[in-house]
């Protein structure tokens, strides 16, 4: 980040020549849960189509890239805004293929259980569970990281391992924030548990993702040419960062409130604010827009 140079831009516009791919987060970017955000979907298809650039969609939901494309269509998020699609549930059933016959405990709603769909495993009790998995807490509106405490404490005296499909502590949904995988992973090895977290900002997804946008540009896009947006800092900005990437950090995401006035915020906030978290930005906008 260069300190002389303004960090705020209007819009996707202002960087797109200098890029040929976008890895670009899902949630808190180009919808919150409920709405698509129309003008984070058409800055990513006019990047496609008006600079000639390849997206791939990056997001730790714990589910199958099949039914994201779903929910993306219900949303309103348009198919011409992206190129192709990694999730974290992606790479967790790259892992789960590593442990065939394992008996799975899964923490998590039954909407994610597509996650093992195919896979030779089965699905067990805690008493009987060779292994977690965890994609969210059950309830999600309801319960909190410690209704899980007393059983998290049972697995972890049973020394099991934990896989952690989704590493986001919370995320907006509307106007509210729901707690994540995350926060029952983090809960874990506080506890003393064995963890293993595939998501962003960990490198498993980051590799598929970069693999995929080659595929998709139909050659191999450069580490430099490849701008990464998204809205969370331990997550999408770390991630990237560690990755060696460019990153577009959209600050009306997760941490809107805390640069001052959502839609215009103070750019001393938002660079004091990377400073104490060790990473950078190449530029930051409260919205993702062309």
């Amino acid at each position: 980040m260069n300190a002389s140079a303004p960090l705020l831009v209007p819009g996707l516009a202002d960087l797109a020549p200098s890029y040929k791919g976008v890895l670009c987060d899902v949630w808190g970017v180009l919808h919150n849960g409920v709405d698509a955000f129309a003008d984070a979907g058409a800055a990513l298809q006019r990047f496609r189509e008006e600079a000639g650039g390849t997206v791939v969609l990056i997001t730790n939901a714990p589910r199958p890239s099949a039914p994201i494309h779903a929910q993306l269509e219900r949303l309103g998020v348009p198919r011409a805004a992206y190129d192709g699609l990694v999730t974290s549930g992606d790479v967790t059933r790259a892992r789960l293929e590593a442990n065939s016959g394992k008996a799975i405990l899964h923490i998590g709603p039954e909407r994610d259980r597509p996650l093992f769909d195919g896979l030779d495993i089965h699905l067990a009790t805690e008493e009987d569970a060779e292994l977690i998995v965890c994609t969210g807490l059950v309830e999600d509106e309801a319960e909190t990281p410690d209704d899980y405490r007393p059983m998290l404490e049972r697995l972890v005296a049973r020394k099991l391992p934990f896989l952690c499909a989704n590493p986001d502590i919370v995320v907006e949904r509307g106007n509210r924030l729901i707690w994540c995988a995350g926060a029952l992973a983090r809960l874990y090895e506080d506890l003393g548990g064995e963890l293993t977290i595939v998501g962003k900002p960990h490198a498993p997804i980051y590799e598929a993702a970069l693999s995929l946008l080659d595929e998709m540009a139909g050659a191999p896009v450069p580490r430099g040419k490849v701008l990464a947006i998204g809205d969370g800092l331990p997550t999408d900005i770390r991630g990237a960062v560690a990755q060696e990437l460019d990153v577009l950090f959209i600050t009306g995401g997760i941490h809107g409130s805390d640069f001052g006035p959502v839609g215009a915020p103070e750019e001393a906030l938002v660079r004091r604010r990377l400073a104490e978290e060790g990473l950078t930005a190449r530029a930051a906008t409260p919205y993702l827009k062309w």
